[in-house]
């Protein structure tokens, strides 16, 4: 095209082109991850340094993911959301790819600040995202679980910033890193709802698009109740966490529960739209469930902050990132 005809965008444009990219409501969640397994490990809340290391390191790391999986997914988005930054021209390929390996690079000597195991997991992580985006992302199952293995990964980053033995780490926190996994199995799943007919037309084999909008659902919740019965089969054996753990927990099933609500009356009147709010749903009940673990553990001061700010983060850019990201007439 020639450099008359492209189209111009203001600087201010271009910054919430890249702050669209971020997803500041769904990255929040894997530094909330990596600080409950901080958490869990130290016994307590860690020290400051520690918590904003674990916390910030994943974040940025997932931001540069997102850049990839957007430069990968570009000729996808054609398809079905060509006003996403990349499809648009908002930011170009090169560019996404400068500011993607800066913040990979800035993770990375953060890390240094940490321990050596915790330069092992950046390296295991990147692997994971890069085969998420190049390989497994329309694959159905197999994306979904290489999507959950990266948050698994964010909770053991997490986990060995305390630098203990791991001879010395106890069963549950090993077994704890199994409702991390369903749960983002689970929500990359019902995620993939929404992108049914782009995904028919790019070829790509998502679970909705192979079984469909009910089926899906029914695995959902199916997965949702192991969670839950593995969950509380190991707090109750285990006796590790504190009651205020129980109260999010409740706070968490109530919105699963208006979750499937939700899901089964849609199905009457099902769009794209009722789609993205099932994702939603599960958007903000992850940070509950993650800052539970944080509030059975931590002063209920500062799990209060952490939860308050986790919350008004990931709602507020979420009610006004959200829809803009996923339909073109919000442009």
């Amino acid at each position: 095209m020639d450099n008359k005809l492209r189209p111009k965008f203001t600087l201010k444009q271009k910054i919430f082109a890249h702050i669209e990219i971020w997803r500041p409501y769904t990255v929040i969640w894997c530094g909330l991850v990596s600080l409950s397994g901080s958490c869990i490990s130290y016994g307590n809340f860690p020290p400051l340094r520690i918590a904003f290391l674990v916390t910030i390191i994943p974040i940025l790391g997932w931001i540069s993911g997102l850049y990839l999986i957007d430069i990968i997914d570009r000729k996808l988005d054609i398809i079905q959301k060509p006003h996403r930054p990349i499809p648009s021209g908002r930011i170009k390929k090169t560019e996404a790819l400068i500011v993607g390996g800066f913040l990979v690079t800035i993770g990375f000597l953060l890390t240094i600040y940490l321990n050596y195991k915790n330069i092992f997991f950046v390296f295991i992580v990147a692997l994971l995202v890069f085969s998420y985006a190049k390989f497994t992302k329309s694959r159905g199952l197999l994306g979904n679980i290489n999507r959950g293995l990266v948050t698994v990964v964010a909770y053991f980053f997490g986990v060995f910033s305390v630098d203990l033995s791991i001879n010395n780490i106890p069963l549950y926190i090993w077994t704890l890193s199994l409702i991390f996994l369903i749960h983002d199995v689970n929500s990359n799943m019902v995620g993939a709802i929404r992108d049914i007919e782009g995904d028919k037309k790019g070829g790509y084999v998502t679970l909705p698009v192979k079984f469909g909008v009910k089926k899906v659902g029914y695995i959902s919740f199916l997965m949702t109740v192991l969670l839950y019965f593995i969950l509380f089969y190991i707090v109750i054996t285990y006796n590790f966490l504190a009651n205020e753990f129980f109260i999010l927990l409740f706070i968490d099933i109530l919105i699963l529960s208006s979750f499937y609500i939700y899901f089964v009356k849609s199905l009457k009147k099902f769009s794209r739209k009722k789609a993205l709010n099932y994702h939603k749903f599960l958007v903000i009940e992850r940070i509950i469930l993650a800052s539970a673990f944080i509030f059975g553990i931590a002063n209920i001061s500062i799990a209060l902050v952490v939860l308050i700010m986790t919350l008004i983060i990931t709602g507020y850019s979420q009610y006004i990132l959200r829809d803009r990201y996923e339909f073109k007439e919000l442009q």
